[in-house]
């Protein structure tokens, strides 16, 4: 089992050195603790996920759209500058 890499001989050693630090009665409180903070990290990934799927869908939506309406030819715009510098060349 490895969870962000650290194995299990890994979380034995923080288990323990954790019980050492706060002791048996102040465990449950600080996993509960931990497992809520964990547990909002994931609502907020999640609605962040959302947001984006939702995002995506409508720049994607957008984009089709775009590509239907039939663009128009635009022709250049010649400027005096252009008409002076082609008879220049001639």
């Amino acid at each position: 089992m490895n969870i962000f890499g650290v194995g299990l001989p890994e979380m034995a050693v923080i288990m323990v050195v954790a019980l050492l630090i706060f002791g048996p009665k102040k465990l449950p409180e600080i996993g509960r603790s931990m497992g809520k903070a964990i547990r909002g990290f994931q609502e907020a990934s999640k609605d962040f996920q959302e947001e984006f799927q939702k995002e995506a869908t409508q720049l994607e939506e957008a984009i089709k759209t775009t590509a239907e309406i039939e663009p128009k030819q635009i022709e250049p715009v010649k400027s005096e500058h252009d008409t002076v510098s082609s008879s220049q060349k001639s």
